[in-house]
């Protein structure tokens, strides 16, 4: 006979504990919201919908809401996680209070929150989270909904939902803009590709004129209008392209000379069974004057071709076991393997876009569209403070960690909270592995605030 040994201790179980919270991590994402200006930005756009005095501030509720997403929040209910803790976080607004403050932000009230979180992000730039260089992502993605929620439609998918279209700036992971739409709405409306661009650009602290910003779209996005939109507004562009009949082509008749090596995406060595090779004076009818308008001057196609991966299925163009691609660009730059490179970077966009969902954006909150619109605003804010914690407040691992992954080791983070000479302290585990990590992201916040 084997002795059976218990796995846990045996635990006592008692209601009558003082002093203990969860969840304190998420006081560094309120505490970030403070320092870079968001709250404050966001009470002065939210002070023309509120007619009495008395009450909560508006602008502070909505920023709470923003730091209960980041933190994981689903629903709006889920605020609930801040206002059960007013230790950690203070006075924080009743779920009704919260519905009232959504639904109080009409067109005007989102141009100011818009207009907020550019200023935010002016004050996160100053302090440290300006990347250095500006490529926008531009990427719809679908929003699945459980019941009939207005102007929520059967999607290209055969689910039934909306269908927003985001914009990302690759280097920090911030969520620049975001428009909600239908689940029927076009993946390639010009309209709609220019309106979340120029969001875009007003949400950067600097000017495209004077440091060059690069727009990166699928073939979603390739269209007269947005490729003007991009040359209006000083802005260079890297567009996917379809892989026409006449294209493709072109690019089976290619001489093995014409490629060259493909590589990896950071640039420090070449891509194995990839190669790329400029096409722009084989495809040139493609740039003629059309019905639609006249392309510009200064266009190049370029193209490249690999091995798909064990198990892909093949489609009518890849011959000879190659697959290929192809997008459009108007950069100057003649290192084609470069540009492919910035091209297939457009890839890490589908994270950030997970990394959104898996911070408010899985679940639309309200039969109204109006307020699902406005929860959408608040989940970009969420993600803003993700981004400006890992960039500002964060190293090593933790610096390019997912949602999930912060939300475990930071911010769901117990303590117990004491209080002395007129000063409330938070007494984290010793022996919980992040400890350092969150005592060092609290010292430089504070540090911030100091500075700010």
């Amino acid at each position: 006979m084997v002795k059976r040994r218990r796995r846990r201790a045996a635990l006592r179980i008692t209601g009558d504990g003082t002093g203990v919270a969860n969840h304190v991590g998420a006081r560094l994402l309120a505490d970030l919201a403070d320092v870079v200006g968001l709250t404050t930005a966001l009470s002065a756009a939210m002070a023309p919908t509120k007619q009495r005095r008395r009450g909560h501030d508006r602008g502070e509720v909505l920023s709470d809401l923003a730091v209960a997403i980041a933190d994981g929040a689903e629903t709006i209910s889920d605020v609930a996680v801040l206002r059960d803790q007013p230790d950690l976080f203070g006075s924080v607004a009743s779920h009704p209070t919260v519905w009232r403050t959504l639904a109080a932000i009409d067109d005007a009230a989102l141009e100011r929150i818009k207009q907020a979180r550019a200023e935010a992000r002016r004050r996160a730039w100053a302090a440290g989270a300006d990347p250095g260089f500006y490529v926008i992502d531009i990427d719809a993605t679908l929003v699945n909904a459980h019941s009939d929620k207005e102007q929520a439609a059967p999607t290209w998918k055969r689910g039934f939902g909306f269908h927003p279209l985001l914009a990302y700036l690759d280097a920090t992971g911030e969520a620049l803009a975001g428009v909600l739409r239908a689940g029927n709405a076009g993946s390639g409306t010009a309209s709609d590709h220019i309106l979340v661009l120029a969001d875009a650009l007003a949400q950067l602290p600097i000017d495209p004129a004077e440091r060059e910003v690069i727009v990166r779209a699928d073939t979603a996005g390739w269209s007269h209008g947005l490729v003007e939109a991009c040359r209006d507004r000083h802005v260079r562009f890297v567009i996917g392209h379809q892989l026409t009949v006449e294209v493709a082509s072109v690019l089976v008749k290619l001489p093995k000379r014409a490629w060259r090596p493909a590589i990896t995406a950071d640039g420090a060595d070449w891509r194995d069974h990839a190669q790329v090779a400029e096409i722009t004076d084989l495809v040139s009818d493609v740039f003629d004057n059309t019905p639609r308008g006249h392309w510009p001057t200064g266009l190049r196609m370029i193209a490249r071709r690999e091995l798909p991966h064990p198990g892909a299925q093949l489609t009518f163009c890849d011959v000879d076991g190659h697959r290929y691609q192809v997008f459009v660009t108007d950069l100057e730059d003649t290192d084609i393997a470069y540009l492919e490179a910035l091209y297939r970077g457009r890839g890490r966009v589908e994270r950030q876009i997970c990394d959104t969902k898996a911070t408010g954006l899985t679940n639309l909150p309200s039969h109204s569209f109006a307020i699902n619109h406005a929860w959408l605003q608040l989940v970009l804010c969420a993600h803003d403070l993700l981004a400006w914690t890992r960039r500002l407040a964060l190293d090593g691992e933790l610096a390019t960690a997912e949602p999930k992954r912060l939300r475990y080791c930071l911010f769901h983070t117990a303590a117990r909270i004491s209080r002395s000479s007129r000063r409330t302290t938070c007494r984290l585990a010793a022996n919980w592995p992040w400890t350092r990590d969150l005592v060092t992201a609290f010292d430089r916040v504070h540090q911030l605030r100091l500075r700010c």
